[in-house]
């Protein structure tokens, strides 16, 4: 990872969901008016709704759910916090999260979460893609990050992510922005960090 070069404008974003924290956070499946299946953020990642049934994000909003379940992924959380120390003194460096949740109904308990845990939160903005309200949370994150680089003068993107879905459709902006390199890296379910190469 060319993660250190003082010159190169650049953006670097992570998610926060089984990349910086694994959480007892779920996603229950409805159907009829009635729950009928919960999954973790992995597992969604993965899942094809089914016709009749809708998604409940509720707990996705609690932060009070986030700050007791959340447990810092050691690798990706020591990555972040170095990239953090020693991106700040540039002035052409940005590092962001970049969630598929929407507003939590604590500000101050989410962030208090990452403080917790000697995250530097107040370096890093929280741009939350369940805002958008679109189909997916990677078509989500696309609309987040276009917004985010197009008019800006950056000559690198990076995200890590752990789905595979997301990383893809970061890639799928490399057509509108021919000038600027597109990076990703795979955060797998053991906390290993990868280089990623889409195949779409």
């Amino acid at each position: 990872m060319r993660l250190f070069e003082s010159k190169i404008a650049s953006l670097t974003i992570f998610d926060i969901d089984d990349t910086l924290f694994t959480t007892e956070t779920q996603i229950h499946i409805v159907k009829g008016g009635k729950r009928i299946k919960s999954l973790t953020p992995a597992e969604f990642n993965v899942y094809k709704v089914k016709s009749g049934e809708s998604l409940d994000f509720s707990d996705f909003r609690n932060a009070e759910v986030f700050a007791k379940t959340a447990k810092p992924i050691a690798t990706v959380f020591k990555t972040a916090k170095s990239i953090i120390s020693r991106f700040s003194a540039f002035a052409n460096k940005k590092i962001i999260i970049v969630t598929a949740r929407g507003d939590l109904d604590d500000k101050n308990v989410f962030l208090d979460t990452f403080k917790k845990y000697g995250f530097d939160i107040g370096k890093v903005h929280v741009h939350r893609a369940g805002n958008v309200g679109g189909s997916s949370s990677a078509q989500n994150k696309k609309v987040v990050i276009r917004e985010l680089i197009k008019d800006s003068d950056y000559e690198m993107v990076r995200l890590f992510d752990d789905a595979k879905a997301n990383l893809d459709a970061l890639h799928q902006l490399e057509s509108e922005f021919p000038n600027i390199k597109f990076e990703t890296f795979f955060v797998d379910h053991d906390g290993s960090i990868s280089r990623y190469k889409s195949t779409k």
